[in-house]
């Protein structure tokens, strides 16, 4: 008995859905995070306004001053839609995972420098806090915003905040006592140099325009918040103990560096549709980074000592180049 084999080609009677189609200006080929991005924005058939907001319907690019020809123009650099987010989240959660076992098993927290473990437990368990607003910011940017292309990874950002938060949380008990986390909680609540940035994260919890909150938060805090934490700070203590810290904390070091990417690409957009996106979002930039580099001052003081003072300067450096190199004018 002779068994033949044959390859039989079979070719689709389309590429891809009629919407992407137009999109892309003839029946082609499109990856799956166009097919999952495009479009996909919700605005037909809507009943009735929110009886909470008549003013707006409820999916309304009405609700930020910034104004687009098209909403979708906002692709994000990584690709990410649900399933490449999960997959890539999944392979950094497996490292930090096992960074967490390996001090753990090492004895590496028992071990490390008591004066820098010290420091490293009163300034970073009080950012949880700051973390979980972020979460609370990422949601609201995505309830009020208008365009897949940017509402989808601005709530994958504050489910990661979410994560940051817990690896925060897993921190102090990995290097401290439960005693520590409520220590964090009194400091966050009472102690004078975190009030201003308690006071600023409440702030933008009431922001309405969802894209000034996605500039206060996304580009401005985040902005200067992480390389301070995870750069300045992390490497002032590996000078006294090692980097047990960097360990610990290598998931929000890896993840403000992507996500920079897509915020970058964000403010190129914007900033560069009109003038007058630009101008506006220049304002709220230099609105919120005063705001935010008055918050996080007494905190790098705190942890740095006399360098406080330069390291912040140098931040805001960073920052406004970075700003500027992305299209604003700061």
């Amino acid at each position: 008995m002779q068994i033949d084999l044959r390859t039989v080609s079979i070719t689709p009677l389309r590429q891809t859905f009629n919407h992407i189609a137009d999109r892309l200006g003839g029946d082609k080929a499109a990856s799956r995070y166009i097919e999952a991005t495009m479009d996909v924005q919700a605005n037909a058939n809507f009943h009735y306004r929110p009886t909470w907001d008549p003013d707006h319907m409820i999916f309304d690019p009405a609700r930020t001053a910034i104004k687009m020809k098209d909403w979708y123009a906002f692709k994000d650099p990584r690709q990410f839609y649900y399933g490449a987010y999960t997959i890539a989240r999944a392979k950094m959660q497996e490292t930090a995972e096992a960074d967490f076992e390996f001090v753990e098993s090492r004895g590496l927290a028992a071990n490390f420098n008591a004066a820098a473990k010290k420091t490293a437990l009163e300034f970073y368990l009080p950012l949880r806090h700051v973390a979980w607003g972020a979460n609370m910011n990422g949601a609201s940017m995505c309830a009020y915003g208008y365009g897949t292309a940017i509402t989808q990874p601005c709530l994958y950002n504050g489910m990661d905040q979410l994560g940051i938060a817990q690896y925060i949380t897993r921190l102090g008990f990995t290097l401290g006592e439960p005693s520590d986390l409520d220590a964090a909680k009194k400091a966050w609540m009472t102690a004078p140099q975190w009030q201003e940035l308690r006071r600023l994260v409440e702030d933008m919890l009431v922001v309405k325009d969802w894209f000034e909150l996605f500039v206060a938060q996304n580009v401005v805090l985040d902005g200067l918040l992480f390389p301070l934490a995870y750069q300045h700070v992390d490497n002032a203590l590996q000078t006294q103990g090692g980097p047990v810290v960097s360990m610990l904390t290598r998931f929000q070091s890896e993840w403000f560096a992507e996500s920079s990417k897509w915020v970058d690409a964000c403010l190129k957009v914007g900033a560069g549709e009109t003038a007058e996106n630009k101008a506006l979002m220049s304002e709220w930039t230099k609105k919120w980074r005063d705001r935010a580099v008055k918050a996080l001052a007494p905190l790098a003081t705190q942890a740095l000592g006399a360098q406080g003072d330069s390291v912040m300067a140098e931040l805001t450096d960073q920052f406004n180049a970075r700003c500027n190199k992305a299209g604003l004018a700061v």
